[in-house]
């Protein structure tokens, strides 16, 4: 992949502008299942208006631009619109929100290892990448995961992932489209943070080792991590500021300096404990580090407007209010400022 240098200064400015400011990413790309088991869970009509009617809510969202750079959109969304017509891109962008788009096309069982997956949708990716460029789409994301079990990760499943992941962000910044990469060791099962920081480690050397060999361009790309937490069954669960210690120690050992940002995932904690750990590591590290670290957060950002709007319309501007508070919260947190009793 050869580049042209005007082409990797607008990838590099695309990567600064996400992580600029104190503020962060919110990821609305939940696909059609996964959007509507969350809209299950509550009893809210799983329909494809209904999903329309939600996203409108986000978008539409006063202030949302005060802490939030970039939204990643589903492919669904991408092609939705306001009541009044308006694309939901070209809302975001008129607010000043860089709009992205998830890409992958979701997990599936890797061949030979059981309890394991890899991700899917390289093929025919570099079509669909020239028809998001030509959409306004300025950034894109691909996920991986990663669980932890008995004898699990194994090094062909890191392997695989990791080349994917790869091939994945140089096809982007082909497009001249700035590739989030995720690579998300999953927070399930009864494992320490130990072992979460022993097996993350070895992915990010894996993913960064990979991305140099496929000539990913690492200053005009955004590094998607799981923060170092033990396994929701874990019976020892440490504290905030054990949490940011170890996340920031491992990225300090695997994430080169040139990558403008860390967009950590909030991978089903609860939104106060993400604001609070990534809070912890800003006010521990953020003036002793070479990156910026930041948020892509999805549930941590939209479950308590999610719970308020239940799909009806009367609701939409308490729901608004909920959903510019949390990221209100993130921005805070990004700048060492986040107290619990903001959600109070």
């Amino acid at each position: 992949m050869i580049l042209s240098e005007i082409n990797i200064q607008k990838l590099i400015d695309t990567a600064q502008a996400m992580v600029a400011d104190n503020k962060g990413l919110l990821a609305m790309d939940e696909s059609y299942p996964t959007c509507n088991k969350r809209f299950a869970k509550l009893g809210i009509p799983e329909t494809a208006e209904l999903r329309r009617d939600y996203r409108e809510m986000i978008v539409t969202t006063a202030g949302l631009n005060e802490s939030i750079s970039g939204a990643i959109l589903f492919d669904e969304t991408i092609r939705q619109h306001l009541k009044d017509g308006s694309s939901f891109i070209k809302v975001l962008t008129d607010n000043r929100i860089i709009p992205g788009i998830k890409v992958d096309g979701g997990t599936v069982a890797l061949a030979g290892h059981p309890g394991e997956k890899i991700t899917e949708g390289l093929d025919n990716l570099r079509d669909r990448l020239k028809e998001y460029a030509k959409m306004g789409l300025k950034f894109a994301k691909w996920r991986a995961v990663i669980t932890i079990g008995k004898g699990i990760p194994t090094q062909a499943c890191i392997e695989a992932n990791a080349h994917t992941l790869a091939r994945y962000a140089a096809l982007c910044q082909e497009e001249g489209i700035v590739p989030i990469v995720e690579p998300e060791v999953l927070m399930d099962g009864d494992h320490t943070m130990e072992r979460c920081f022993e097996v993350t480690e070895q992915v990010l050397h894996t993913v960064f080792n990979q991305l140099y060999t496929q000539g990913v361009i690492l200053e005009g790309m955004i590094l998607k991590p799981n923060m170092i937490v033990p396994g929701l069954a874990c019976s020892k669960q440490e504290s905030v500021d054990e949490v940011a210690d170890a996340t920031v120690k491992c990225m300090l050992r695997t994430v080169p300096a040139v990558v403008p940002g860390i967009a950590f995932l909030s991978g089903g904690q609860s939104p106060e404990l993400a604001s609070a750990r990534l809070n912890a590591m800003n006010v521990r590290f953020k003036s002793k580090l070479p990156w910026e670290l930041s948020f892509s957060f999805g549930r941590a950002i939209q479950q308590p407007a999610l719970e308020i709007w239940h799909g009806k319309e009367t609701n939409v501007t308490e729901a608004q209010k909920a959903l510019y508070h949390r990221a209100k919260c993130n921005l805070a947190a990004r700048r060492g400022e986040y107290d619990d009793k903001m959600d109070k």
